[in-house]
């Protein structure tokens, strides 16, 4: 299944505009990846988790994308498997093992979260992490049943999905599809004018406080260390696309014998509600 489903899988979605290449947006963002903003990583993860270390125990990263928390996480001393669908993320995992985790404990492989069987094959881990990930499977509540199996009792489940805005997220939804179907040269027709929505009101508050971009230049620090461009590219590209109310996701975990531990909301805004689940024994 491995060798050439989802490889094949992943090519067809991206020829058919129904899916967003993430891996190639997360390429172009492992030039900026250095120790402080791994660091960084590191510090987010811990902070998430409410824990000062992961020394004993097995991580999973669902959907890896550029491979930085699974690294974050091997800096706390877990041992990590890592798996993502697309095969760029994958790569993209593996130079950074190569570059900052030569020695690590980390497995990476390629695989689908909606693959039961394979889910099955890789066991049982103390923490399951999927970051912004599962709102991207085309299925997300399938998704979170599956990885939600992966928690040994007492482990954690730390899962970001995005935030329920109603008609906006429709709107944002109609954005996303004309993005991809769009060849490559002329997505900035939908890319820039999504900018200036996302980040103009911004711009501008600050220009008038006479900080002109400053939240653009701290946001690595402010933001789990991620790049503000590429976060922006992977929103508005983004598809597969679901979404959630945050008391959707809450009842889906209580149903399934976890209980909320940390929730970050989003208020009424897009992007991702933060929730860690603990499963009781």
């Amino acid at each position: 299944m491995l060798a050439s489903g989802p490889l094949s899988t992943h090519a067809a979605e991206l020829t058919r505009g129904e899916r967003f290449g993430f891996g190639a947006n997360w390429r172009r963002f492992l030039s900026l990846v250095d120790e402080e903003r791994i660091a960084r990583a590191q510090a987010s993860l811990a902070s998430s988790l409410q824990v000062p270390s992961l020394a004993g125990q097995r991580f999973l990263d669902a959907g890896c994308g550029s491979g930085l928390f699974s690294l974050a996480a091997t800096r706390l001393g877990a041992s990590v498997v890592s798996f993502d669908f697309d095969p760029e993320s994958v790569a993209c995992a593996e130079e950074l093992r190569a570059r900052f985790a030569s020695g690590a404990d980390w497995t990476i492989r390629e695989g689908s979260v909606l693959d039961a069987a394979f889910l099955e094959s890789l066991g049982a881990f103390d923490v399951v992490y999927s970051w912004g990930v599962l709102h991207h499977t085309g299925a997300m509540w399938t998704a979170m049943d599956l990885v939600a199996s992966r928690v040994t009792a007492g482990g954690l489940l730390l899962v970001a999905l995005y935030n329920d805005q109603g008609r906006a997220s429709r709107r944002w939804l109609r954005v996303k599809t004309a993005y991809n179907l769009l060849p490559g040269p002329l997505r900035s027709l939908v890319l820039l004018p999504s900018f200036a929505v996302l980040w103009g009101p911004r711009f501008a508050l600050e220009t008038l406080t006479f900080r002109p971009g400053a939240a653009w230049r701290s946001y690595a620090a402010t933001s789990r260390g991620m790049s503000p461009w590429r976060d922006v590219v992977d929103w508005v590209g983004g598809l597969p696309f679901e979404v959630a109310r945050p008391e959707e996701v809450v009842a889906f975990g209580l149903q399934r014998g976890f209980e909320l531990r940390g929730l970050t909301t989003q208020g009424g805004g897009h992007g991702c509600n933060e929730f860690v689940f603990l499963r009781r024994v």
